[in-house]
């Protein structure tokens, strides 16, 4: 019995310590079972709570689950350092269970009430007492490395809002632009997203527990924001590619670049070289339509909805797929083309504001899609 409580120890610490190093020290998007099995418990725990209510129900619960992973990879790893340190101790020596596990704790904690006099035991109690402190001051150094990434995040998702509405919508970009005349300003607007896609792809896969911090209004999603430009960017190259920008290009390698480091630090299966002609989720009737709301709003296209379709489809074939697993995995908010989510809800079409502006001979503004 002996024996395998002392393997059993040395595993469970094996684990432990495989999964700080994974989650807090390696600076590399390395998989830790224990924080994604954490991450999915508390997801669907928190969804229990949200059976009514549709999305906004979902998104006040799913708000406590960025600080409920951080106390929980916390209590889960100092809970196994706790079974790792108290089944070694049962293993080396007379304690009995209860007493090896008083002896651990008091170690791991440095609390000191329980420490005794055996050599061979003050080895693992010196261990225990120093993995207490030093695990907690790694948690501590973590969150200003977390809530850094996630204010350069929710900053450009913020100034994304005035341009693109809540939720965010790629045609909707384009729209806005031609309707306010302030076209000239999306390749600004590409430049942003490129650098921002580079990082959240660099900080979201190093450290995954930031996909579960949501934006501060139910109606932003970094996700959602990210797919918006993509596909603004796509629709622009589709179907005017002589007068897109070149920062069009740049934003779409970017963005698609960064959702596949994610989605390998998550291990979602996803086609790193996909066909141009290969299907899409997305319906060209959909498609159709949003082409006849930017014609409404000014936009001049070289190429009709049937031409630029394939060209498109060409494009949104490298980011859709994990777009929208992600966006399902994450509940972000039902935006439009942006996939099914796991709980009822019909997509979101952007709040545009009233335009009062006098009437000057402009374009009249193309209805809201819904």
């Amino acid at each position: 019995m002996e024996y395998i409580a002392g393997a059993a120890g040395v595993l469970v610490l094996g684990l432990v310590l495989s999964s700080i190093l994974r989650t807090l020290v390696v600076p590399r998007g390395l998989y830790s079972g224990l924080v994604f099995r954490l991450w999915w418990l508390l997801r669907r725990a928190l969804r229990l709570t949200a059976l009514r209510g549709g999305y906004e129900g979902v998104d006040r619960a799913q708000t406590w689950l960025a600080p409920l992973m951080l106390i929980g990879m916390l209590a889960s790893w100092l809970g196994g350092a706790l079974l790792g340190f108290g089944l070694l101790l049962y293993a080396l020596s007379p304690l009995s269970w209860g007493t090896a596990f008083r002896e651990a704790g008091s170690s791991l904690f440095t609390l000191g009430f329980a420490s005794g006099a055996r050599l061979k035991l003050s080895v693992i109690d010196f261990l225990a007492a120093a993995t207490g402190p030093v695990l907690i001051a790694l948690q501590i150094a973590y969150l200003p490395t977390l809530y850094a990434a996630y204010n350069r995040r929710e900053l450009e998702v913020t100034l994304l809002q005035a341009r693109a509405g809540e939720p965010a919508w790629g045609p909707e970009i384009l729209a806005r632009q031609w309707l306010v005349d302030t076209e000239t300003a999306l390749p600004e607007l590409y430049r942003a997203w490129e650098r921002l896609a580079s990082d959240m792809g660099e900080s979201h896969s190093t450290y995954p527990v930031l996909l579960t911090f949501r934006s501060p209004r139910p109606h932003r999603s970094w996700l959602v924001g990210l797919v918006a430009v993509m596909d603004a960017a796509a629709m622009q190259l589709a179907l005017n590619p002589r007068q897109a920008p070149p920062e069009a290009r740049l934003v779409l390698r970017a963005g698609f670049t960064a959702l596949r480091d994610i989605a390998r630090a998550l291990r979602l299966p996803f086609d790193a070289d996909p066909s141009p002609q290969a299907p899409i989720r997305l319906g060209f009737a959909e498609f159709d339509g949003a082409v006849s709301m930017l014609a409404q709003a000014g936009f001049r296209s070289r190429r009709t909805a049937k031409e630029a379709w394939p060209h498109f489809r060409g494009w949104r074939v490298n980011y859709e797929a994990i777009a929208y697993d992600l966006c399902r995995r994450c509940d972000a908010v039902p935006a439009l083309w942006t996939g099914s989510r796991d709980f009822p809800a019909d997509p979101i079409p952007p709040l545009r504001p009233v335009d009062r502006r006098p009437d000057e001979g402009r374009p009249e503004p193309p209805p809201a899609p819904g």
